[in-house]
């Protein structure tokens, strides 16, 4: 892998690492203590408690899945995301590439629906940036897991032949969105999801390099059915080969990321925009994957980037 292919940054990148939150600094100017029987209570530390208790007044925080309130994400809703990966690509129509070839393999860590889909819609469209380490810390642990896989596609057939020395970082793509869309959320969060891959893989032994590669041009995807969906094979695009600056993708294996896996349009686009210019595309990596009809879900399909 050539060493022009750089991660990407973006100013939006909410949790650092995995699991936590911002570290958050707030200078303030030093107070004298207040005595009181029994001993001194800091005036700052009264002042502060009094703030967050109207701040809750005034802007209720609750989660979003159960609407628990004076909670970001209460443990039995972040509890689903615990669990260990599993293929979906079964499910996904749009993956199928009709020419006897298997579909592209996507991991889920959960079903996209109930309290969970609630969870995303909130994080990905309604500003709640909070849930970010949350969502994040998900896709770190499902890095470390799909890591040995990974490794063995990296080392064996076309993708190690076409890499060389089998030493060059697995590139974690994310899915685009618009300009629009990144726009109105200021940020790109499915970006920090493949940071947070792409560090689990690292933890791992996989030398991963999370990079934004793929664009999109038109409109966001939410609300939309499955033909309006369908629109997206065309609507994503990769560098232009000999484009400048712009990485060579030959041979590069590459591991895509989104939020919500429905039909698998946006997925089979990426896929088909890398693999153009000569890339090895292993699976892909999503929080939430729609259910099948045929196990009766309610769930009403929204793909979000």
């Amino acid at each position: 892998m050539p060493s022009s292919v750089q991660p990407s940054r973006s100013p939006d990148d909410p949790s650092p690492r995995p699991g936590t939150g911002r570290d958050r600094r707030v200078s303030v100017t030093p107070v004298t203590p207040v005595t009181a029987a029994g001993g001194t209570r800091p005036l700052v530390a009264a002042l502060a408690g009094a703030a967050a208790s109207l701040t809750r007044l005034v802007v209720p925080i609750e989660c979003p899945g159960c609407g628990v309130r004076d909670i970001a994400l209460c443990p039995a809703c972040a509890g689903l995301l615990d669990g260990a990966p599993i293929r979906r690509e079964r499910d996904a129509p749009r993956l199928d590439r009709l020419d006897g070839r298997a579909p592209l393999p996507v991991w889920a860590c959960a079903p996209y629906a109930g309290p969970l889909r609630d969870v995303v819609v909130a994080w990905k469209d309604k500003g709640r940036v909070d849930l970010t380490g949350v969502l994040d810390a998900a896709a770190h642990h499902a890095g470390v897991i799909l890591a040995p896989g990974v490794r063995a596609a990296v080392g064996r057939g076309e993708a190690r032949a076409r890499a060389g020395s089998g030493r060059d970082p697995v590139l974690v793509v994310p899915a685009p969105s618009t300009a629009a869309a990144r726009r109105a959320r200021g940020r790109e969060p499915v970006l920090s999801l493949a940071r947070a891959l792409a560090q689990g893989l690292c933890a791992a032994g996989v030398e991963a390099t999370p990079v934004r590669l793929l664009t999109q041009r038109g409109h966001d995807q939410v609300g939309r059915g499955s033909r309006g969906r369908g629109e997206r094979l065309t609507t994503v695009r990769a560098p232009r080969r000999g484009a400048s600056p712009g990485p060579s993708l030959a041979g590069a294996a590459c591991l895509l990321v989104d939020d919500v896996l429905t039909t698998g349009a946006t997925l089979a686009a990426c896929e088909r925009a890398l693999e153009g210019l000569g890339a090895h595309v292993l699976g892909a990596f999503v929080v939430a994957a729609t259910p099948p009809p045929r196990q009766g879900s309610a769930a009403h399909e929204v793909h979000l980037t």
